[in-house]
C-alpha cells in the first residue's frame, strides 16, 4: 500500500462519531445537526427537471473536458459574476467541469506538486478544509499551516511568514469566504500574495465554494480572478479558482462545479483529469448548465440564511462569544471551555450536534487555532435553527450556573 496513506488523520466526522458514542442525548428532544456543512434548502426545480429529461444520456461517454456549451456558461457566469471583461476567461483552454470541489482540489496537488524537490511545502490556513492536507500528504510534499485566529480577523499575515516556507512552497491553498471562520480576502491581501507567487514560484488554488453565500447584494466577496483583473494580471498566471454548485444552487449531490484560470496549468491538469477517470456524466453536465444560467434561485438562496442568521444570532446575543461573519453559512463561536467537552455536553443535554473547532485544525508551536472554538452550520430549516439556538441559549445558562 502507499504509505502515505500513514500519515493522514482520521477526517472531522470520524473523530466526531467518536466523541458521541455512548453519550445517550435526551429522548423528548428531536436531534439538530449543525456539524456538516450540507446544505437542506430545495434545490432549484427547473435544474432537477433538466436532469431528468436528459437521463438517456447516459448512454453517451462524457468527455473529460466537458461539453463545449457548460464550459461557456461557466465562463460567462465568471466573467459577469467577478467583473470580468467580455471574452477574458477562455472555455477553451481556461475552464474544465470538475465533480464538486472536494474531488478537484484533491486532484490538484497530484498535478501540480513535485515530489522530487526538496522539502516540498503545501501551506494552507488553520483552522483549514482537511481535504488540503491529505492532497499536499498523498502528492508527497508536507502541508505547512498559517494560523487563522480573532487577533489577525482570521487572515494571516502573509507579508510575516517565514521565508523558508514560501521558498519550499509549490501549491498555496486557500479559502474566501472561509471555512470555518467566513473572513473574505481583500484586494491588498491578494496583491501581496500574487507578489510572493511570482518571488517564490508557487501556484495559489483559491477554493471559493462560498463566494455565493454573503448578506450585502451590493457587496459580493471578491475573487482571485476579479483582483487579478483588478491588479492588471489578465492572464492568471500561477492563478487558479474552484467552485461548485453544491452551495450556491443547493445541489450537493450532483457533485458539479469547476476549475478555472491559468491555461498552462489547466492544460496539464486536464492531462492528469484524462488518466484520473473523473469526468461529470453528460446528464449531470446539461443540468449544471441551467444552474449557472440563473440568478434568481441563488438571491432567493441568500434570503434564507439572511433569515436564519438574523434569528439565531439574537437569540445567541450575550449568551454566547459568537459574531456574524462576512459570509458563508457557519458561526464559530468561542466555547467557556475546550472544544471537545463543549460539543460533547450539547449533545448530552440538548441533543445538538456541533463540530470541535480543534478538529478543524491543527497544533503548531503558538498553539491551536480551533480551541475553544466550534463549528456550527445554519443549513437546517429556520424552525430547527431557531430551536437549536434557544436549546443553546438555554446550555449557556446552565452550563454558567454549574461553572459558579
Amino acid at each position: 500500500m502507499n504509505p502515505d496513506l500513514n500519515h493522514l488523520h482520521p477526517y472531522p466526522f470520524e473523530k466526531l462519531a467518536k466523541l458521541k458514542a455512548g453519550v445517550e442525548p435526551p429522548e423528548h428532544l428531536s436531534h439538530i445537526a449543525l456539524s456538516i456543512g450540507e446544505p437542506k434548502h430545495q434545490p432549484p426545480a427547473f435544474v432537477l427537471d433538466t436532469l431528468s429529461q436528459n437521463l438517456n444520456r447516459v448512454a453517451n461517454y462524457p468527455a473529460t473536458k466537458g461539453l463545449p456549451e457548460l464550459r461557456q456558461s461557466i465562463a460567462q457566469w465568471a466573467e459577469k459574476r467577478f467583473a470580468l471583461s467580455r471574452g477574458q476567461l477562455d472555455p477553451e483552454t481556461q475552464v474544465l467541469p470538475v465533480n464538486g470541489t472536494r474531488e478537484a482540489l484533491f486532484a490538484f496537488a497530484q498535478a501540480v506538486v513535485d515530489r522530487t524537490a526538496e522539502q516540498p511545502l503545501v501551506v494552507s490556513p488553520n483552522p483549514f478544509y482537511q481535504i488540503y492536507e491529505g492532497a499536499a500528504l498523498l502528492a508527497g510534499a508536507q502541508p505547512a499551516f498559517l494560523n487563522c485566529t480573532a487577533d489577525n480577523h482570521y487572515i494571516p499575515d502573509f507579508a510575516a511568514v517565514d521565508p523558508n516556507i514560501w521558498k519550499h512552497c509549490q501549491l498555496l491553498y486557500l479559502c474566501s469566504p472561509g471555512n470555518p471562520t467566513g473572513a473574505v480576502l481583500t484586494l491588498e491581501h491578494w496583491r501581496t500574495l500574487l507578489a510572493l507567487a511570482d518571488e517564490y514560484d508557487f501556484v495559489i488554488a483559491s477554493d471559493e465554494c462560498y463566494s455565493e453565500l454573503y448578506f450585502d447584494e451590493q457587496a459580493p466577496p471578491l475573487g482571485l480572478l476579479q483582483a487579478c483583473t483588478e491588479l492588471g494580471r489578465e492572464d492568471f498566471s500561477r492563478c487558479v479558482v474552484f467552485h461548485s454548485l453544491s452551495k450556491r444552487s443547493n445541489l450537493p449531490g450532483l457533485r458539479s462545479g469547476f476549475v478555472a484560470g491559468d491555461a498552462s496549468i489547466l492544460a496539464e491538469f486536464l492531462r492528469y483529469r484524462t488518466y484520473h477517470g473523473c469526468a461529470m456524466p453528460v446528464p449531470s453536465q446539461l443540468a449544471s448548465i441551467a444552474a449557472w444560467e440563473d440568478e434568481a434561485h441563488v438571491r432567493a438562496n441568500r434570503d434564507l440564511y439572511r433569515q436564519k442568521f438574523a434569528a439565531v444570532l439574537d437569540i445567541l446575543d450575550g449568551c454566547l462569544d459568537v459574531a456574524k461573519p462576512e459570509a458563508g453559512f457557519y458561526l464559530w463561536p468561542r466555547t467557556p471551555v475546550d472544544s471537545e467537552t463543549f460539543a460533547r455536553e450539547l449533545f448530552a443535554q440538548q441533543n445538538i450536534t456541533v463540530l470541535p473547532g480543534n478538529y478543524l485544525a491543527r497544533d503548531t508551536e503558538t498553539g491551536n487555532p480551533g480551541d475553544h472554538h466550534v463549528r456550527m452550520a445554519l443549513v437546517a430549516s429556520l424552525d430547527e435553527c431557531v430551536e437549536a439556538a434557544h436549546r443553546i441559549n438555554k446550555f449557556m445558562a446552565q452550563y454558567e450556573v454549574s461553572a459558579l
